[in-house]
């Protein structure tokens, strides 16, 4: 039975993408766009972007489980398997999926099926039969060959043929029919790369048993972490093994065997893997035995105490001989226990010694390799620094001959005539100074005003003499 529809809508109300839509926008989103993937793209691809992203949000919430429970009639379930609703990294594209998006106020989203259709042919959803059957990594531009055949021969094909009315396109489909193509189960490529994120920072630091898990103990340790607030199913277990070792290459899978690739380590399950496994398991499983029985021990505690308060001896009697049991038990368990730890620890210790003497040989092979060098043979070697220790006496020779020109030119220079020629600078200069000087008292004194005579007063000439009266 479906949840009520107001529930429904305050689940899709929390998510983003709706929190940062207005209604008016939620509206548009919600109508069947199909028609506007040629006439106007940009508003198409916004529209296929947008559910996308909500997609993926809700799917990671966990928001399948939470918002369907399995219906039944008669006792035999639906077609639609419950499990499939638990998945946090896959989409269960159904018919059902638009009843379950219904909003107050906005309704069903009417093209959903075009979107799940169109989010189909990129890598945004990848059907789940196909991911986990695949050899080729999704980044292999050479994985899913049909993409390639369906631009280069498929499409023009199925134009042609619908040029003569023998097959319609997939944007002609209604919306039901469009639902019985697209049916199916999707992995949500971002949010397997997401979850890989966080497996891949946490594996620094690991000891050769931390490397190793079972498909069992992968799910425990890591399925509450990838992903905030829920855990992963068994379905998203496989994909998420599937991605890290086809297409991250972090880890390699045998059957039930998980072995983490780090440096210096082999790159496949090995016997001593195995080996290791099974004692990492067996003390893994001592310990929640331990875990049990410490439990039933203060359980028991706790009835005997009620019992004797109840005055009930004899039953606080069966009680103490119970938990008497236990810590007998418990006793032995621990000491399973320990050895098993001692011998895990031990053999962790042995197999760290062979990948370190491992180690030792590539570093001795290679060390070996730079020794045999030709340039690094014993005579090589005496004859290149014969002709290192000749070329520096040269540079010596070279260098002393230049000091010695250097002191000889200085020799030559009689400090006597240096003064003497001092002496002629200091002359030259304080001849300069004084014609200066008597260059500015004689242009002051042109400067003065010289007072000017009227031509018809002036003195007569001395040598001129007086015209006698006639």
């Amino acid at each position: 039975m479906f949840m009520a529809s107001a529930s429904a809508s305050l689940l899709l109300s929390s998510c983003s993408t709706y929190t940062t839509t207005s209604k008016s926008r939620l509206q548009s989103l919600y109508s069947d766009v199909s028609r506007q993937k040629h006439s106007n793209p940009t508003s198409y691809h916004a529209h296929v972007d947008w559910w996308k992203r909500t997609l993926e949000e809700l799917v990671s919430r966990g928001w399948q489980a939470e918002n369907t429970s399995p219906r039944k009639g008669k006792g035999i379930e639906t077609e639609e398997n419950p499990d499939n609703w638990s998945n946090k990294l896959v989409l269960g594209a159904r018919r059902s999926l638009v009843d379950r998006l219904r909003y107050d106020g906005i309704g069903k989203p009417l093209g959903l099926g075009h979107t799940v259709a169109d989010l189909r042919q990129t890598d945004a959803l990848i059907a789940l039969s196909q991911f986990l059957s695949s050899t080729a990594s999704i980044y292999d531009p050479g994985w899913l060959p049909y993409r390639f055949a369906s631009f280069f021969i498929g499409k023009p094909l199925w134009w042609a043929m619908e040029q003569f009315d023998l097959v319609k396109s997939e944007d002609s489909y209604s919306e039901a029919e469009i639902w019985k193509r697209v049916e199916g189960d999707y992995v949500l490529l971002k949010l397997v790369e997401r979850a890989a994120d966080v497996v891949d920072d946490s594996r620094g630091g690991m000891t050769l048993a931390d490397s190793l898990h079972t498909v069992e103990s992968f799910r425990n340790e890591f399925g509450s972490r990838v992903l905030p607030g829920v855990t992963l199913s068994e379905t998203d277990t496989k994909v998420l093994l599937k991605y890290l070792e086809r297409d991250r290459r972090i880890l390699v899978c045998d059957q039930d065997v998980i072995k983490f690739i780090t440096a210096g380590r082999e790159e496949e399950v090995t016997v001593i893997d195995c080996g290791i496994l099974e004692l990492k398991t067996a003390v893994n499983n001592l310990q929640a035995q331990v875990v049990r029985i410490q439990h039933k021990i203060d359980e028991t505690t706790t009835r005997i105490s009620a019992a004797l308060r109840q005055q009930q001896k004899s039953v606080a009697l069966a009680h103490l001989r119970f938990k008497k049991s236990l810590e007998e038990v418990l006793t032995k368990r621990l000491g399973a226990l320990q050895n098993l730890e001692s011998t895990l620890m031990s053999v962790e210790m042995a197999a760290g010694d062979i990948e370190i003497m491992k180690t030792y040989e590539k570093s001795t092979t290679t060390l070996q390799a730079i020794l045999s060098h030709p340039s690094l043979q014993r005579e090589r070697v005496e004859e290149t620094m014969d002709a290192l220790a000749a070329a520096n006496a040269t540079a010596r020779e070279v260098d002393d001959a230049i000091k010695i020109g250097s002191d000889m030119a200085a020799a030559e220079i009689d400090d006597s005539d240096l003064e003497a020629e001092l002496k002629e600078l200091v002359k030259e200069v304080e001849n300069e100074k004084e014609e200066a000087e008597e260059w500015t008292v004689l242009e002051k004194l042109q400067s003065t005003a010289v007072p000017e005579h009227n031509p018809v007063q002036s003195p007569p000439m001395l040598d001129q003499h007086p015209v006698a009266a006639v």
